[in-house]
């Protein structure tokens, strides 16, 4: 008699399903749709929900997660509406997955599985697909003796079989574990070669603009935000998830100003720790951003939650790193949809809690919104603004027709082949002109020498001979 579920696939497009959920003491959700995340995600992965089933319990049951007498309910439930699907919101071992799909005769999902599959069917570039495969396989591994059912020995010792079957007995199992193990390194292989690559484009980016990284909770605007400052044609949609890949663009600040943004994949509560891990790569090009935008939807009953789990998420990628909190990009919270709320007083209370923080309305450039945003990005994009002298040779006409335009210049002079100008202007607009291969010395007003952000790892920024030097440089 077959099994009364199928494990080899966790596919459950146009199935109906039952949602559940245990909330326990510490659990985490919106009391207003305490299963409103999860039906959307279901939703998205492209499922019916068609019933929803809630416990409160001081600690979960070992073997089934949910108490005994609401098995019973939810495999009725399940019965009565003609759901295929049980998805629970929560990680449930791979014991547990099997006991209750015995109980109910139904394919029993948890919230991992639910999210690697949504992500699987959304990959679309070589990395996301290896990614996401990493991902599955990472998950899938540990819980192989619950998934698998064809535990039969092929052949034992003295078996009668073809040439090559005789021999020590072996379970299908193990040979399942081996043909995931070396999957995994191949994956691991050329997810390293393509982390690799991306991380030197990120890294020359980062060396030649400022650049600036949009994070956020899934479905929180980011796209839509990204669509509207830049010509970027990001995929934006009402769905979770929208974006599962680094897409970066030139944002034109006016006034000569440009950064590099870049649109990131949302986080999301309890995403799967094997698929934090196999999109690093993804995450790092907003870890290594000049400036992170915090993208939270103002107007979403669960945006405090929302913004705990952003913040939590980009601490432990920035703690993975060993990244020092004095050498963390600066972070503004920008509240989206803030056209959405009914009064100010709930941007009121963010402004409170947070304090670096502007409203906006991701989908109206004309939005006021959008004009403080460019001031503060142009702001941080300059650095501390300094008076400066900056002393040049004349053979360095497109640096000095730089400081000219860009910088407020309150003297010049001339001396053996060069020009001192002194400026007052952003330290990063200098040290960014400088890893661009213009040669200058910057000093203070009183002769000290001034050494631009991340000048030690620059080459020299004055390379002349020592005997060459302008007077009052050497």
């Amino acid at each position: 008699m077959p099994a009364p579920t199928d494990r080899t696939t966790v596919s459950i497009r146009r199935e109906k399903c039952i949602l559940a959920a245990v909330h326990l003491p510490n659990s985490r959700f919106d009391e207003r749709d305490p299963l409103g995340e999860l039906r959307a995600l279901a939703e998205t992965a492209g499922t019916q929900v068609v019933g929803e089933l809630i416990q409160a319990k001081q600690r979960p049951e070992a073997s089934t997660y949910i108490g005994s007498g609401k098995l019973l309910e939810l495999k009725a439930m399940a019965d009565e509406l003609g759901a295929a699907v049980i998805i629970f919101d929560h990680e449930l071992s791979p014991k547990q997955i099997a006991n209750i799909e015995k109980e109910t005769e139904k394919k029993v999902l948890d919230r991992s599985e639910l999210i690697l599959d949504i992500f699987a069917s959304r990959a679309t570039t070589k990395q996301a697909r290896l990614s996401v495969e990493l991902a599955q396989l990472e998950y899938t591994y540990p819980r192989l003796r619950a998934m698998w059912t064809h535990l039969e020995r092929i052949v034992g010792v003295g078996g009668i079989g073809g040439v090559g079957t005789r021999g020590p007995g072996e379970q299908q199992l193990e040979i399942d574990r081996r043909l995931v193990q070396k999957r995994k390194a191949v994956l691991k292989r050329n997810l390293e070669e393509i982390d690799r690559r991306k991380m030197r484009e990120v890294d020359a980016r980062n060396n030649d603009h400022f650049t600036v990284g949009l994070v956020g909770y899934t479905n929180a605007g980011k796209s839509t935000l990204f669509n509207t400052l830049t010509e970027g044609g990001a995929f934006a949609n009402d769905q979770l998830f929208a974006t599962l890949m680094t897409r970066t663009r030139e944002w034109n600040l006016g006034g000569g100003e440009r950064v590099m943004l870049s649109d990131t994949v949302g986080f999301i509560r309890d995403l799967p720790h094997n698929l934090v891990q196999s999109f690093k790569a993804t995450l790092e090009e907003a870890t290594n951003a000049d400036l992170l935008l915090i993208v939270l939807d103002a107007s979403d009953p669960a945006a405090e939650m929302h913004y705990e789990t952003v913040t939590k998420t980009l601490d432990g990628l920035f703690d993975d790193r060993g990244v020092p909190e004095d050498e963390r990009p600066e972070r503004l919270l920008l509240l989206n949809k803030a056209d959405a709320l009914r009064d100010n007083r709930e941007l009121l209370v963010w402004s409170r809690r947070v304090g670096d923080s502007l409203a906006i309305a991701a989908i109206d450039p004309e939005h006021p919104g959008h004009a403080r945003l460019v001031e503060r990005v142009r702001a941080a994009a300059a650095g501390r603004v300094r008076e400066l002298d900056v002393t040049l040779g004349l053979d360095q006409g497109k640096a000095i027709d730089v400081l000219e335009k860009r910088a407020t210049v309150l003297d010049r002079t001339y001396s053996d082949g060069c020009v001192t100008l002194r400026v007052r202007v952003g330290e990063r607009q200098l040290a960014r002109l400088q890893s661009g291969g213009a040669t200058f010395r910057v000093s203070t007003p009183d002769g000290q020498r001034f050494a631009l952000p991340g000048e030690e790892s620059q080459r020299p920024a004055w390379p002349l001979d020592k005997d060459k030097a302008p007077q009052g440089h050497r």
